[in-house]
């Protein structure tokens, strides 16, 4: 059940990462800004600055899902759960900017991405972790 509630919380954020971090690649800064009143933020940052944090937006996006649908190091996904919780940190500018009221929700994603990392770290690990943790304990 547990592995379930992990792949739906993980696909759910891969959509809501996924999205931003393309709209972040694929528009201008100006029409980036001008989504959401939320946006205001890539006005502290270069085009170029905001076009590498939706890269490695999709990075770990890509990270969370692709490896251990592949059964390739699915260890990669929590790693990469742990990456977007840093990501999800931006409430340091939010902080920076005074933007209190948003910050609740960077707040809900860094959250989110501890839970995914915990979850596949501890309460249901993909099996080829599972089985190296176990193999690495004797």
């Amino acid at each position: 059940m547990m592995d379930i509630v992990l792949w739906v919380v993980a696909a759910a954020m891969a959509v809501a990462f996924g999205i931003g971090g393309a709209s972040q690649v694929i528009l201008s800064k100006e029409k980036y800004r001008a989504l959401a009143h939320s946006q205001h933020w890539v006005d502290d940052f270069s085009p170029g600055h905001i076009k590498a944090i939706g890269t490695i937006k999709l990075l770990g996006v890509i990270g969370l899902i692709v490896p251990p649908l592949a059964g390739i190091l699915p260890v990669l996904s929590p790693i990469a759960a742990c990456g977007l919780m840093v990501m999800a940190g931006a409430a340091t500018t939010r902080f920076r900017r005074s933007e209190w009221g948003l910050m609740a929700g960077d707040a809900a994603y860094l959250l989110v991405f501890a839970f995914l990392a915990w979850g596949r770290f501890a309460l249901a690990p993909f099996g080829g972790w599972a089985e190296h943790r176990s193999c690495s304990r004797g």
